[in-house]
């Protein structure tokens, strides 16, 4: 498999346009909220949420546009913050696992907003450094940063007429498909075929996103052929294998026991795979990271630097990281406040306990910030599997604090009750851990958008900064609207309330399954450190076929594994399909090329649309609120969705090659 990318272009020349502007932050402000609001309900509700990046940069375009003066510079810093915004509400993923095991009766404004914050922040300036070796001196296709400076550039004045017919015909043609699909229900989203064979379940899945289609085409073939590879080793070889080994004690149906199996063996399995991955990419980006932290310091020093090249000063990173830090040890010890008058309760243990997991967050956190900037570069940000990184992140947490006990550095309270306290204190952490990987995960992405634009780095990151502190206001009283209004599954707050409208918190609660497990002793390792050899294997194999100029990332292989097969399975049509119309034409795969547009407008559609549904089910409390057909009707919609991506596919591959 050939590594191949979308190729780097130049960044613009730089401009004396206006960039940062009091209209654009209040502008960036307003869309956090509608952004930060949809995105928590549809993760509490599925598991899933949509990218913020370039719904804010089409909001952006037409609200300036209107008000008069626009620049390309000041609508990029718009999505920037807007973006950030949206990407923190992530944190869905962690702060509901302190209410489904008890210790929060409700959502406490000061420390949920205090503990966003301060995770985004480090989410922010842990990824400054790694701007130059992973952005600008790096091959990786960041899709969703492509896709969002491909609308700035088409929306913008000087833009290219034709670049912004494709991107609006794609970008109406993914919206009218994911109205019919996700509103009226009159398209399935994906299509699945089950069959049993001596015991073995096999099932083969595919999904009928055009936003993931789109994705797979501005990934490219080797990102996308090694998802296919994961998948196939997810559902081809590892739920068949183990269907036949582990009793069907609910006597499920096939399908469902095959994703049951996925679900709680194959993850784990796919989550290892990652970790090991994860940590064998950044020891290959150790050097180049280096340098780029060298050059960061150089061009702290030198006061007459291109602002194109310049991030935030060092002097400003080193004082927002500590205040950042600062407020994540205030945090932990208020967290252990309940135990402080207990008997027996030394302050030296609950002090070195803060301290320990104020070292971990430092530390950890750099890492999982670049690993998730990785792994956005190759999949983007709104398909990169941060729930994968939040169970090696739990896991790791558990275990250190586990270390902790065993030395006498953890408080003795924390042991009590089945170690109730260090489950919560180990949930609380790993908030912080998801606040700084969701930003991490999507501000190199926005840096992307802002090299080919003609962007100021350290004036995006700013804006990064800015967007986590409107982010984080919002995000506590939106979830406790939420759980008032519907309740977790298994954790409603008012007794009558009905338990078939509760959020299902599917990733909260794995995630305190996986917590209890190994505070309790009861979490089944093996998946996990069988994905972790099963990476090392995919290193080797990568390494190999690099001596051919072929590629397999074990990263992306990870991902296949970890992310439901419709994900993966889709992307790797996309990436097939842009490899097929343009392997002996390269030149289509620029960055101004019919393709790019066509797959970044696919992407636009259907977010934005994503957005407006998301909204309907939130002011209605149902999701299915626009459907037409009546329960039950599945045959027919997922017909007619299997022909129309077919014939979507047909188009796109010829609108490709007739350039």
């Amino acid at each position: 498999m050939t590594d191949t990318t979308v190729p780097l272009s130049r960044p613009a020349a730089p401009s004396a346009e206006r960039e940062m502007t009091i209209r654009g932050l209040v502008l960036g402000a307003l869309i956090t909220i509608v952004f930060t609001a949809s995105n928590i309900y549809l993760g509490l509700k599925i598991g899933l949420t949509v990218a913020s990046s370039i719904p804010a940069a089409v909001i952006s375009m037409s609200v300036l546009r209107t008000m008069g003066g626009a620049t390309i510079l000041e609508n990029n810093l718009v999505q920037t913050q807007a973006s950030a915004a949206g990407t923190l509400s992530c944190v869905f993923i962690s702060f509901p696992c302190l209410v489904m095991i008890g210790h929060w009766q409700h959502f406490p404004y000061l420390e949920t907003t205090l503990l966003s914050l301060a995770g985004g922040m480090t989410g922010v300036l842990f990824t400054v450094p790694l701007r130059r070796a992973m952005v600008t001196h790096s091959s990786l296709p960041y899709p969703e940063g492509v896709a969002a400076a491909e609308i700035l550039k088409a929306g913008s004045e000087g833009g290219n007429p034709d670049s912004l017919k494709a991107l609006m015909t794609g970008g109406l043609v993914s919206a009218v498909v994911t109205f019919a699909t996700g509103g009226l229900r009159l398209l399935s989203d994906g299509a699945s075929a089950t069959a049993v064979w001596g015991g073995a379940v096999f099932r083969a899945s595919t999904g009928f996103s055009l936003a993931l289609l789109g994705a797979g085409y501005l990934v490219g073939i080797a990102g996308g052929l090694a998802m296919l590879v994961g998948a196939i080793i997810a559902w081809g070889i590892a739920v068949p294998v183990l269907s036949t080994m582990l009793p069907n004690t609910a006597h499920l149906a096939p399908a469902a026991f095959a994703t049951q199996v996925w679900a709680q063996k194959v993850r784990f399995m796919g989550a290892g795979t990652i970790g090991v991955a994860a940590i064998w990419t950044l020891a290959m980006l150790a050097q180049p990271v280096a340098a780029g932290i060298r050059d960061m310091l150089r061009a702290g020093r030198s006061v007459g630097e291109d602002s194109q090249s310049r991030d935030l000063s060092p002097r400003t990173m080193v004082l927002l990281t500590g205040v950042s830090l600062a407020i994540l040890f205030g945090l932990f010890v208020a967290f252990q406040a309940p135990i402080m008058g207990a008997p027996g309760a030394a302050e030296h243990a609950i002090i070195g306990a803060a301290l320990a997991a104020v070292l971990f967050c430092a530390l950890f956190g750099f890492l999982i910030a670049a690993a998730c900037g990785y792994m956005a570069g190759i999949v983007g940000s709104s398909s990169s599997p941060l729930s994968g990184i939040a169970i090696i992140a739990v896991v790791m947490i558990a275990l250190f604090l586990l270390g902790l006990e065993q030395v006498g550095l953890l408080p003795a309270q924390m042991s009590a009750n089945g170690h109730h306290l260090a489950i919560a204190f180990a949930l609380f952490i790993l908030s912080a851990i998801v606040a700084s990987s969701a930003i991490s995960n999507d501000n190199l992405q926005d840096l992307k958008t802002g090299q080919l634009v003609g962007a100021s780095p350290w004036r995006q990151q700013a804006a990064l900064l800015v967007g986590c502190i409107s982010g984080a206001v919002v995000i506590p009283p939106v979830l406790e609207l939420l759980y008032q209004a519907y309740g977790f599954v298994g954790a409603m707050p008012r007794a009558g309330m009905n338990p078939d409208h509760a959020l299902a918190a599917p990733q909260p609660a794995l995630l305190v399954t996986i917590a209890t497990g190994i505070f309790q002793h009861q979490l089944d390792w093996n998946m996990i450190v069988l994905g972790a050899g099963l990476g090392g294997v995919l290193i080797a194999a990568d390494l190999l076929l690099r001596r051919w100029a072929r590629a397999l990332p074990p990263l992306a292989v990870g991902i296949g594994l970890y992310l439901p097969p419709a994900v993966s399975v889709t992307l790797a049509i996309g990436a097939v399909l842009g490899w097929a119309c343009t392997r002996r034409r390269p030149s289509l795969r620029a960055e101004t090329g019919i393709g790019t547009m066509l797959a970044s407008g696919f992407i636009v559609g259907e977010s934005l649309t994503g957005v407006l549904l998301a909204a309907v089910a939130g002011a209605t409390g149902r999701d299915d609120t626009l459907s037409v057909l009546p329960a039950g009707a599945d045959a027919m919609p997922m017909v007619l969705g299997f022909l129309v991506f077919v014939a979507i596919c047909t188009w796109f591959g010829r609108s490709i090659r007739r350039v």
